[in-house]
This record gives C-alpha cells, sequence and structure tokens, in this order.
C-alpha cells in the first residue's frame, strides 16, 4: 500500500517510519529541503536505535528507510492510498493542506488527520469528499506509543473507518475509536482537562509545579505528571489543544489560565525550547 504522510517534522516523520517499517512505501512531503533533512536524519536515528537495542535487524532498519521517498512537491502524494496530514495544530493550517489534497489525491484516497483537537468534521468541510477524511491522532514519540485515536467526522463512512483502521494497526498501534467528534476527543480533553487545573494551582501559589506533578505520579501512578507533559510535549502545543476545545465548546475548565498564555508568548516551551515549567538549561 502506498501511505504519504504530509509534514515532516517529530508526529509525521514517526508516522512515515512505522509505516515504512510495516513494509508500506512511503513519500514523506515537506515545504522546505532542510526539513525534510532534519526529518530523514531523525528518522535514520530512530530506526538505528531500534537496531542497536535488537528491536529490528540492520536490514530492517535499511530497508524501511529507503522505503520512504522525501520531497517537497505535494502533487506527489497524489497516487498514495492513505494520505496522513501532520502539519501544525492550526486550523487554518490544516485546511489550506485538505483543499489541496481533494484536488490532487485519487477519489479513492483516505485523507486522515493526526490533528489532536480539531474537529475532524471542521477540516473535513473544506473537502467535497468528508465521507474519506477521519481522524488518525498518533502519540509522540510514534516508534514508541502504542495508542492511536481513530476519530469518525460527523460524514465519515464506515468503509474509510475500517481502512483507517486497518492502516493503523498494521503499523502496530492499538486503536480506540471516537464515534462522536468531540473536539479534544478522549485523550486530548483528559490531559488538558488534567493540565488546566494542574497549570491553575501553580499559578495561584497552591503548590509547586514539582509538588503537582509528584502528586500525579505517585498518587495515580501516572509515568508523567501534567506539566512534565506539557514541557515533554510542548507548551505551545498544550496551549493551542485547550484554546481549540474551548472555542468549541466555551467549556471553562479548558481555558486557558493567563501564565500559559504568557509563557507562550515569552517563549518558555518546554524541553524543546530549554526552559517551560522546568528549566532544561
Amino acid at each position: 500500500m502506498k501511505i504519504a504522510v504530509v509534514g515532516a517534522g517529530l508526529m509525521g516523520g514517526g508516522i512515515a517510519q512505522v509505516s515504512a517499517l510495516a513494509g508500506h512505501e512511503v513519500t514523506l512531503q515537506d515545504v522546505g529541503q532542510e526539513s525534510l533533512a532534519r526529518g530523514k536524519d531523525t528518522i535514520a536515528a530512530s530506526l538505528a536505535k531500534f537496531a542497536d537495542k535488537g528491536r529490528i535487524s540492520q536490514d530492517e532498519a535499511e530497508a524501511a528507510l529507503d522505503r520512504i521517498r522525501p520531497t517537497t512537491d505535494l502533487e506527489a502524494v497524489g497516487d498514495a492510498d492513505i494520505v496522513v496530514e501532520a502539519v501544525f495544530e492550526k486550523l487554518e493550517i490544516k485546511a489550506d493542506v485538505f483543499r489541496r489534497l481533494d484536488a490532487i489525491c485519487a477519489d479513492s484516497a483516505v485523507l486522515a488527520t493526526n490533528t489532536s483537537a480539531i474537529p475532524i468534521t471542521t477540516i473535513a468541510a473544506v473537502t467535497e469528499r468528508p465521507e474519506m477524511v477521519v481522524g488518525t491522532h498518533f502519540f509522540s514519540p510514534v516508534p514508541l506509543m502504542k495508542l492511536c485515536e481513530l476519530v469518525r467526522g460527523y460524514k465519515t463512512s464506515d468503509q474509510t473507518m475500517d481502512r483507517a483502521r486497518d492502516f493503523a494497526e498494521g503499523v502496530g498501534k492499538t486503536v480506540v475509536v471516537v464515534n462522536r467528534d468531540v473536539a479534544g476527543f478522549v485523550t486530548t480533553r483528559l490531559i488538558t482537562a488534567l493540565a488546566m487545573e494542574a497549570i491553575a494551582l501553580v499559578e495561584s501559589g497552591v503548590a509547586s509545579a514539582e509538588d503537582v506533578d509528584t502528586a500525579c505520579r505517585l498518587g495515580f501512578g501516572h509515568a508523567m505528571g501534567p506539566l512534565e507533559t506539557a514541557d515533554m510535549t510542548g507548551v505551545d502545543i498544550i496551549f493551542n489543544a485547550t484554546s481549540n476545545i474551548y472555542a468549541d465548546s466555551q467549556d471553562e475548565k479548558f481555558s486557558p489560565p493567563e501564565i500559559l498564555r504568557r509563557m507562550v508568548t515569552a517563549g518558555d516551551l518546554g524541553r524543546k525550547t530549554g526552559r517551560g515549567f522546568y528549566d532544561y538549561s
């Protein structure tokens, strides 16, 4: 099966990697050569680690890398059976990609979005084939995380859901199905609700970030606390996700606390910038 991934960042690269390891021919598209080169290097390094740990053979790693064809030409994804969009979590950016994919791809192609919070129906509405649009919410890092949320838009067909499930399970993921297209689906609603309350507790001086995270790890058995998770995922990503959910639901528990807005404005985005709720310098 031919798979195309639009966006060569950590999410897109991870989806390309697991697809190639599953034996699919993969077109990896991004707007710039630098982004593509960085994405391909990250995939190569990840495959090498898997081989070093004996989880795959060196031959399997090399074969998977050879199955990935990088390109800056969006037209090159036109022959794919399934296209997975993994660009930045902004509706206007995703909508533009889907308008272009709708014109480029075969009528039979499944158009999947890796959004974590934007309703699938909203994205599908910009196309002439909403029945072929589905949410495939993978988790970072994709090669390690086993879960994929499969999200049905208002007009997503049963056949599209079946094809998306076959793809996700075929690349080694366990699928949970979201049958009603609410913003944030299941997992993002849960983690953002917890994270917003955790941030509010820190902002109001009730407890430190360290103590809030320790409470969640030791009290609830979480592998990471919500603020550690925000730093790892990206404070800006958490901000955009909860903002999207709040805009759609108007539920106050998803309203971003002021400190979260200020951190994004100041560039304290977590591990990737060296500082978030914790200092990584």
